[in-house]
């Protein structure tokens, strides 16, 4: 049960990331995220069989972590007002997002009596603060295809373009080496920041 739990969460989670690059990409001149109807909290028509529940559901339950995704939102750059900068607000939205859910939440959990109300509160919160906090912290990893990929290259000069060019060939095999190698390096960055924000 408690593996389903979090499997929902991480879903919801995954959910909004994806629905706000689709909401920023609107409010910058693109519709077509909006016309694939993907402008939905509704998880049905954002779910990855694979990789939102399959995935999840099978990392929680042998490891205690969640990690997946949804289908990418469909989202056409040319159609942004923003030429410059839209991309990096885009890529921006999904872990702003994840992020925005962690203070929220978080800053129940540091002000509010949560105890008084509801002991299973506690651990509910926790859980979706942590969660959101490491689909931010990871999506914003500059390797593509993860947002943090799309925000470097905006602003990176074109006398760095061979980096660009060589993440964009080998970005792939470079993500899965950090998602079984290297992603404890970033637990220490996701628990400060949720010890900033819980205050515990």
């Amino acid at each position: 049960m408690e593996a389903v739990f979090l499997v929902a969460i991480l879903i919801f989670s995954v959910v909004l990331h994806e629905v706000s690059h689709g909401w920023v990409a609107f409010s910058l001149g693109d519709p077509t995220a909006k016309n694939a109807g993907r402008l939905t909290l509704n998880p049905i028509p954002h779910i990855d069989p694979i990789g939102s529940i399959l995935v999840p559901f099978f990392l929680i339950l042998t490891t205690g972590t969640g990690f997946g995704w949804a289908k990418p939102v469909p989202v056409n750059h040319f159609n942004l007002r923003d030429k410059k900068y839209g991309a990096a607000k885009v890529s921006f939205a999904g872990p702003g997002a994840n992020l925005a859910v962690a203070i929220v939440f978080g800053l129940f959990l540091r002000f509010l009596p949560i105890a008084e109300i509801s002991p299973n509160l506690i651990s509910i919160f926790v859980s979706i603060v942590y969660l959101n906090l490491i689909l931010a912290v990871f999506n914003l990893l500059p390797i593509p295809p993860l947002d943090g990929s799309h925000i470097l290259f905006t602003f990176l000069p074109p006398a760095l373009d061979h980096i660009r060019i060589f993440l964009s060939q080998y970005g792939i095999f470079i993500l899965l080496f950090v998602v079984f190698f290297f992603f404890r390096a970033l637990l220490p960055i996701i628990n400060f920041l949720f010890q900033l924000i819980v205050g515990f």
